[in-house]
């Protein structure tokens, strides 16, 4: 039997809500279910502000969450409320039952539970203080009881319990004594809804990872030496993982004092030959775009990971969007050509990280990895390679006769990409410099040297367009000529996907493309992709409708566009209608 089920469980920030759903998502990957899951949360640490997990548990590949869910955990009235309409026909609503006060009529859940939705009050409060004392384990106690009303395995459970609680003995007991009390208590409900789980996948060998855990993956298996950083949200999870691991392998981490020593550092490890990085979010790379420049000027090997959220300024720390496009494109002083890539599932943060640090060494330049807090934060079931795909030397060959006092650490090569002698190098002493420079990195401002070295920058970034073992791009759906294409990058790219497969149910030719390398831009694909349907429509999460203007740029093609600034993923049923709707109009035309 096919298994789909959607929960989400909602609470108040401190109710232990994101780490409710943290064991529930990893007993169910566990137990071999493919799982898809993000959480929202508050800028607030606690006391204030609602917080949400949400995870999908399929025994199918799915690219996206579902608008409706099968089944609600409410940890608390106030916030719980909003998502009872998101419950499906014959879903769950799971509440607590016995409030220690007394709230007004339309204050609890039970009030708002519509017809068709499947009400299971649960003495969540009680049955906590009665396993442990406290009422502390009401998150334990919800998710026992789902395990026992849909019969789910006990032994994933209390296997990722113990180990989330290893070292905190007493508190360890008193979470599986909350989750066996809320099991017992499911086991017993007679279950009304049509909410079921089906077999697990047969020899489903994955790994739970979020996109940041995913690019530190990638960064360690890239062989990463140095990395420097200073914590700002989405992003600071990437560090913390990375300063736990890179000690293990005789690495190192520096936390610096702002975000422009961060970048700084990373380019001065990078033009010792180290493979470096660094990661932020909007705000520090707007600090980081001269020292950026730098980096292009110098041609330093460096990665600069960016988890994008709601802007402008600070923001909206703990929201999503997709709106620094421009800047990680073009924000820097001058003509500043980098290499920029954005993955658009927790895999490709996982392949785009490594592969980051070949395309650094290989042409010479810092590599912008693109990703945001929907990104970032969202857990997917990860099959991982047996080894790792990444090669762990890309530099250039130096032969000695290159060497000595003609080096030329810029020469004018054929492919844009010079010999790079590293510090302390016999003979190969040079000069490295922000100004303009000639091929000895000697400053030189004349016209026609300024032109020629512009131009070196920039066509050397060109052959990335075929960099090896790299998604550049791809499309699915219908092959030739289609009514309506989706165009699409980052995170966005798992809904615009789901809406794709759904509009081919209802009978309508589409195809979607993904783009992943956004500079240098894949243009003849993209153009070919663009030439072959009918409209073309770009959904993303910015106001400015950022891809779709490069896009326009790039090809010379008119594109449809869906802009979304709604601090949240986008939705699949919102992009099915604007098909929808650019089919409709073209029809109604072409009549």
């Amino acid at each position: 039997m096919r298994t789909d089920v959607q929960i989400s469980i909602c609470g108040s920030a401190g109710e232990g809500t994101i780490a409710a759903g943290d064991i529930l998502r990893n007993a169910l990957a566990a137990a071999g279910y493919r799982i898809i899951s993000f959480d929202a949360y508050p800028a607030e640490i606690r006391g204030f502000g609602k917080c949400v997990a949400r995870l999908r548990a399929t025994t199918e590949q799915v690219y996206s969450l579902k608008e409706k869910s099968d089944v609600l955990v409410c940890l608390n009235d106030e916030h719980g409320i909003p998502h009872v309409g998101d419950v499906r026909d014959y879903g769950a609503v799971i509440y607590e039952a016995k409030s220690i006060a007394r709230l007004a009529e339309d204050a609890h859940v039970s009030a708002h539970v519509r017809p068709g939705q499947i009400p299971y009050p649960l003495a969540l409060r009680e049955l906590s203080e009665r396993a442990t004392g406290a009422t502390r384990s009401r998150n334990l106690v919800a998710l026992g009881y789902l395990a026992g009303l849909y019969s789910l395995a006990t032994e994933p459970f209390l296997r990722i319990i113990e180990s989330k609680f290893k070292g905190k003995g007493a508190v360890a007991e008193a979470n599986r004594k909350a989750f066996e009390a809320g099991r017992a208590a499911g086991t017993e409900t007679f279950k009304l809804d049509l909410v079921s789980f089906g077999p697990p996948v047969a020899g489903l060998q994955s790994v739970m990872l979020n996109g940041n855990a995913a690019v530190v993956q990638g960064c360690l298996d890239a062989g990463i030496d140095n990395f420097f950083g200073y914590p700002i949200t989405p992003a600071t999870t990437i560090m913390e993982r990375l300063a736990a691991e890179m000690p293990k392998r005789g690495k190192r981490l520096v936390q610096t004092e702002d975000e422009i020593s961060a970048i700084a550092a990373t380019i001065g490890a990078g033009y010792a030959g180290a493979r470096a990085a660094t990661a932020t979010s909007g705000p520090g790379l707007a600090l980081m775009s001269e020292m950026l420049g730098l980096g292009i000027m110098a041609e330093v090997p460096s990665v600069l990971f960016v988890s994008q959220r709601g802007g402008p300024s600070t923001g909206i720390p703990t929201k999503t969007e997709q709106s620094d496009l421009n800047m990680a494109l073009y924000g820097s002083p001058g003509d500043a050509p980098r290499i920029v890539i954005a993955p658009t599932n927790v895999e490709g943060c996982y392949r785009c990280a490594g592969k980051a640090f070949e395309m650094a060494e290989r042409y010479q330049t810092p590599v912008v990895v693109l990703l945001d807090l929907y990104l970032s934060n969202r857990y997917e079931a990860v099959v991982m390679p047996a080894k790792p795909p990444f090669e762990p030397n890309c530099d250039k060959p130096l032969a000695k006769q290159q060497l000595g006092a003609g080096y030329k650490r810029f020469a004018m090569a054929p492919d844009g990409v010079s010999p790079r002698a590293l510090p302390g190098t016999a003979g190969g002493m040079h000069v490295v410099t922000g100004l303009e420079h000639n091929e000895f990195g000697r400053v030189n401002e004349q016209p026609e040297n300024h032109e020629a070295m512009s131009r070196k920058r920039h066509d050397k970034l060109l052959a990335a367009l075929a960099h090896p073992d790299f998604t550049h791009y791809k499309r699915f759906g219908d092959e030739g000529r289609v009514d309506v294409g989706l165009l699409t990058w980052g995170s966005t790219f798992g809904e615009a996907l789901a809406a794709m497969f759904r509009a081919r149910t209802e009978g309508m030719r589409c195809a979607a493309m993904k783009v992943v390398m956004l500079q240098p831009f894949p243009t003849a694909a993209v153009a070919e992709f663009i030439d072959q349907c009918d409209v073309v429509l770009v959904p993303e999460l910015n106001y400015q409708g950022q891809f779709a203007r490069l896009v326009q740029a790039e090809t010379g093609r008119i594109v449809h566009r869906y802009d979304r600034v709604c601090g949240g993923p986008m939705a699949v049923a919102d992009i099915l209608a604007q098909m929808q709707r650019l089919l409709g109009a073209r029809q109604q035309k072409a009549a």
